[in-house]
C-alpha cells in the first residue's frame, strides 16, 4: 500500500480556455498525461458543469491501475485543483506520478501553485507532508 499522493492548487491559469471549460478537452489532457509516463488508465468519468446554458467548468477522475487522478476546474477564477495518487506495490511509480503532475501543471500554465506531497502507507510517525520539486524523480 506504499504510495505517493500529490496535490496541487493552480491559480491564474493562462491555458487555452477550453481546458478549463470543456470536459472533453480536460479528459483528453488527463488521459494523455497519465499514459505518457507509463501510468495505466482503466476507467474515467468527466462531468461538464453549465450555468445559464454556458460551460462553467469541469471535473474528472481517471482510475489508474496504480490508483487515481482527479481534476477540478473553476474557469471563473482561472483555477484548477489536482489530486494524483499512485501505489508502489510492484514498482516505484513516484517518478511517473511526478512527471504526470508536472505535465498537467505545465498544460494549465498557472501564475501561482500550491503543491503538496504525501508518502502514504509508511509506518506510523514516519510519513511526512512536504512541498515537492516537480523536476526531481527522487523521493
Amino acid at each position: 500500500m506504499h504510495g505517493l499522493h500529490l496535490t496541487a492548487e493552480l491559480y491564474g491559469c493562462r491555458c487555452e480556455r477550453r481546458l478549463l471549460d470543456d470536459a472533453g478537452a480536460l479528459r483528453e489532457l488527463c488521459l494523455t498525461v497519465c499514459s505518457l509516463p507509463g501510468l495505466t488508465p482503466l476507467a474515467e468519468v468527466f462531468h461538464q458543469f453549465a450555468s445559464n446554458g454556458e460551460a462553467a467548468g469541469a471535473t474528472g477522475a481517471v482510475v489508474l491501475a496504480e490508483s487515481h487522478l482527479a481534476v477540478h476546474t473553476w474557469p471563473e477564477a482561472a483555477a484548477v485543483t489536482l489530486d494524483l495518487y499512485v501505489c508502489n506495490f510492484s514498482q516505484d511509480n513516484s517518478g511517473a506520478a511526478r512527471r504526470a503532475c508536472q505535465a498537467l501543471i505545465a498544460a494549465f500554465g498557472p501564475g501561482r501553485i500550491v503543491r503538496r506531497e504525501l508518502e502514504r502507507g509508511i509506518a506510523a510517525g514516519a510519513a511526512a507532508t512536504r512541498a515537492f520539486d516537480p523536476d526531481s524523480d527522487s523521493e
